[in-house]
């Protein structure tokens, strides 16, 4: 593959381009907001210049009522040999793209599952897609050379291609991306008139949990809509826990010892079922969640102070699977949270006893 014009430059689709660039491949940018494609360009992630021949691979990285029109527009243009889109629900595209009597052999569905909060081509980076999974939904009349073609793409992006049924997808998605979504969304909103006393207090847990509710709204909309009744689905579910939920928790102070105890045991079981589920989870490619460990060091915050931890837990031959940090509340100290496999944990956590710059979370 070797040139492509990528239809969008909001953050997936100026990291797409970034992405391609960065590998050698010709890219052309169009986007009906002219300043998010200029700024796209300034950027590096490819030109604004039509391209003056048919391009091998067309990126169509609009939302999903919009694909089956650009790709119709698209395809009567001649603009490539190939055409996917990068939207997050796939069945509706499918369904549109036969509405709109655009050519099917030459498209393919396709969903990258990496992302960000944040919107606009500022939010791009060449590098969102490494490691990640990369969902492509043929149709029975993709033809092979466009499957072949996102394959290319997949690989160019260092993205993991999953081949999937539309169906299967937007169930899939409905479960772990867009009804999180939803609840993310819903508990930060009980934040916006909440005492100014009670969100001072906010700390790393409830800005985990409502990260992804800063995502832009309209763009939501469109992708909850698209995905209306498998959403619904998941969170009739969640409603279902729930109410099990508040029930133990108005049963945890009733005059009757038996119900408190029965009580107690339901949220614990809660608790573990969600534990269950959690370690399901692959944090990262080939290692499953149960493998891993977390071990939690507090740091000064003066300059410089992390770099140097990472490089002594390197030279120890630890490797770090993953991190998280949070801020002290008087901003002097840091709490970083290091998951490496379980059989470092122990060798690290002799080594913070240790003492040193640094020294274990209490």
């Amino acid at each position: 593959m070797r040139t492509t014009t990528v239809i969008g430059t909001g953050a997936i689709g100026t990291s797409v381009a970034l992405a391609l660039t960065r590998r050698g491949v010709g890219v052309h940018l169009e986007d009906v907001d002219r300043n998010a494609a200029r700024t796209a360009e300034a950027m590096g992630a490819g030109s604004l210049e039509r391209p003056d021949r048919q391009v091998d691979l067309a990126v169509l990285a609009v939302p999903p009522a919009q694909v089956g029109r650009v790709l119709a527009r698209a395809q009567e243009s001649g603009l490539a040999r190939a055409y996917l889109d990068v939207a997050s629900v796939k069945k509706v595209p499918h369904d549109d793209v036969r509405a709109m009597r655009a050519d099917p052999a030459s498209y393919i569905g396709s969903h990258p599952l990496a992302g960000t909060e944040r919107s606009g081509p500022l939010a791009a980076r060449a590098d969102l897609f490494e490691g990640r999974p990369w969902v492509l939904t043929p149709s029975e009349l993709t033809g092979q050379d466009v499957l072949n073609t996102a394959l290319e793409m997949v690989s160019l992006c260092d993205g993991m291609p999953v081949v999937m049924d539309a169906g299967v997808h937007d169930h899939a998605v409905a479960l772990v991306s867009h009804a999180p979504h939803r609840l993310s969304s819903l508990l930060a909103a009980r934040l916006e008139h909440a005492a100014e006393d009670s969100v001072r207090l906010a700390g790393q847990g409830v800005a985990d949990v409502t990260r992804i509710a800063a995502g832009d709204a309209r763009l939501w909309g469109d992708i909850l809509r698209s995905n209306a009744t498998a959403v619904a689905d998941v969170l009739d579910s969640l409603a279902a826990g729930l109410g099990r939920a508040v029930g133990a928790l108005r049963a945890v102070s009733d005059a009757d010892p038996l119900v408190r105890r029965r009580a107690q045991e339901e949220l614990e079981e809660l608790l573990r079922e969600g534990n269950r589920g959690c370690a399901r989870i692959v944090r990262k490619p080939g290692t499953r969640r149960t493998e891993l460990a977390t071990v939690s060091v507090t740091i000064s915050d003066k300059p410089g102070a992390l770099a140097e931890l990472f490089t002594s837990i390197g030279d120890l031959g630890v490797n770090i699977e993953d991190v998280r940090i949070e801020h002290g509340q008087d901003q002097t100290r840091g709490l970083v949270e290091l998951v490496v496999r379980k059989d470092s944990a122990a060798e690290l956590s002799r080594w913070l006893e240790s003492g040193g710059t640094w020294a274990p979370a209490r």
